[in-house]
């Protein structure tokens, strides 16, 4: 009886060891991060004209290529002019009008240039370098045009990555709702790219056919990655778009396998 006892102990130990590394082989492993970033560096540096980039994952880490290099901005800038808006006067302090609504709303979702001209006419040059000093950006630069305002991947990714912390805590919701719903027809580049369970918040701009941007926010729970991918040169708008979009698929390659 005894020894059938012991051997029944000991085939269920055997039959636990035995499970233990079935179990660990489901864990899941790091992310690649730099495997990541370099097969990103090599598809860039192919693509005709320039395309710098900057990614800030989970760990607060910055990766990417010519990150400081300064870009005209075109439309990505709108993003700034929003937060800078719902930080100007007693705004922060007080619900949105609908007035103020009519023109946040259209700069933001579909990219609207007069909203964006009427915004900058309201906050002004000041209130975008005010903003700029509150997220630590290295390489920004005012321009009489909002469009030609100057930007790098490094300092795009900065303000998306901690987007929050930027915007009065009264607006936060109205900010997410707009960079999360912008229309179909410009939701090219990152969005694409996007692994299921994600939620992207981000800004476009172009000035067809050489320029085409995109900077933004992609969250998990917790967890949050901000990537910004700017071009000059392209052939085409859609070059651009492409160019963008494949710079996020090597980034963002299999992410739900592994721990971010």
């Amino acid at each position: 009886m005894r020894r059938a006892v012991a051997g029944s102990l000991a085939a269920a130990l055997l039959g636990c060891c035995a499970a233990a590394p079935a179990a660990s082989a489901q864990e899941k492993r790091p992310y690649p991060w730099d495997k990541r970033a370099a097969s990103a560096t090599k598809f860039a540096r192919a693509r005709a004209g320039r395309v710098d980039w900057a990614v800030i994952t989970p760990d607060g880490r910055v990766r990417g290529s010519g990150i400081h290099a300064r870009h005209r901005s075109a439309s990505v800038v709108k993003a700034m002019l929003l937060v800078a808006y719902l930080n100007h006067g007693d705004v922060p302090r007080r619900r949105l009008r609908s007035s103020e609504k009519a023109f946040l709303r259209p700069m933001i979702v579909r990219s609207d240039n007069g909203a964006a001209t009427h915004t900058h006419n309201i906050v002004g040059n000041a209130a975008l370098r005010t903003l700029s000093r509150r997220v630590r950006m290295k390489d920004f630069a005012t321009s009489r045009s909002w469009g030609s305002t100057q930007i790098s991947p490094y300092d795009q990714t900065r303000f998306f990555y901690r987007l929050d912390a930027f915007v009065p805590r009264r607006h936060r919701g109205y900010a997410r709702a707009l960079l999360s719903n912008i229309i179909g027809s410009q939701r090219w580049g990152l969005p694409p790219a996007v692994p299921k369970g994600w939620r992207i918040y981000f800004k476009g701009g172009w000035l067809p056919p050489r320029v085409v941007n995109q900077a933004g926010l992609l969250e998990r729970g917790n967890r949050h990655i901000a990537i910004a991918v700017f071009t000059d040169g392209d052939p085409s708008f859609a070059y651009g778009q492409k160019s963008i979009q494949g710079v996020a698929q090597r980034l963002l390659l299999r992410l739900n396998d592994f721990e971010s």
